[in-house]
């Protein structure tokens, strides 16, 4: 498989104080990779680096962000905005907080569709319905005409994945995207991901403190600890026979259910 996303070495810093440090890992072409790791371990930080949403505080201080040959940290504002869509997608921790509640989910997605690519209202309908459709909304056109107060927090959150899939970016980065679920709609959500990637090739990387999404999902998985990375490797390996200390007390932490 081809690598689409590189990190090498990179360093990070909100005000001048490096929270990432010395962090590389690969994502390759319909991969998912797991970032696992408590809270403050720099999981979302690494994630928003790639699409340049560190803010005015924070900066990429050292090493490189390679996707598709290009350099992210050394591109303007403008032409990471370009990026953004159409080869890197989001999903969100709250994706119906990223919603205006007064207007339609459809008039919202046909507006970020039209930003990046001219399209008439009468294909995007026939896209975007298709595409909800393909995520397990039986009517999507029901979809598009609601608005996002009409909708649940796990109907929310799969209008994002659908939100972030219309443009068909070749990698998704999903910031903690079941964590505001309770457990039958992580499921759910899991299980839309899982299909993203089966019916569109898209590579995910995943950040999550939930071992058992990342145990559901992810062909690979990096541990990260204060900004550091821990232990990186495939999942089944890491989770079974973790090498490193604290990757072990992680998994301890986890609870077990019998059967």
């Amino acid at each position: 498989m081809a690598e689409i996303l590189k990190y090498e070495h990179v360093d990070i810093s909100y005000n001048g104080e490096r929270v990432i440090k010395d962090v590389s890992f690969t994502v390759n072409e319909g991969e998912i990779l797991g970032i696992a790791g408590e809270s403050g371990s720099g999981k979302s930080t690494l994630i928003k680096a790639a699409m340049g949403l560190l803010g005015p505080t924070g900066l990429v201080t050292r090493g490189d962000i390679w996707y598709k040959g290009r350099n992210l940290p050394d591109l303007s504002a403008r032409e990471i905005r370009k990026l953004n869509g159409p080869e890197l997608g989001m999903i969100f921790q709250y994706a119906g907080s990223s919603f205006c509640p007064i207007r339609t989910v459809g008039a919202q997605l046909y507006e970020s569709m039209t930003e990046h690519e001219s399209v008439s209202r009468p294909i995007f309908q026939t896209r975007a319905v298709e595409l909800l459709q393909k995520i397990g909304f039986e009517n999507g056109q029901r979809i598009l005409d609601s608005f996002p107060f009409e909708l649940s927090g796990g109907m929310q959150q799969r209008v994002g994945i659908a939100a972030a899939m219309l443009l068909n970016p070749g990698i998704l980065l999903a910031d903690e995207p079941t964590s505001a679920l309770d457990v039958s709609v992580q499921k759910q959500v899991v299980e839309e991901m899982l299909l993203v990637r089966k019916t569109f090739g898209t590579a995910i990387v995943l950040v999550t403190h939930n071992i058992g999404v990342i145990s559901a999902m992810a062909d690979r998985v990096l541990v990260m600890r204060n900004g550091e990375m821990v232990e990186q490797g495939e999942t089944r390996q890491v989770l079974e026979d973790p090498k490193e200390e604290y990757t072990r007390t992680l998994m301890s932490s986890v609870p077990r259910l019998r059967r």
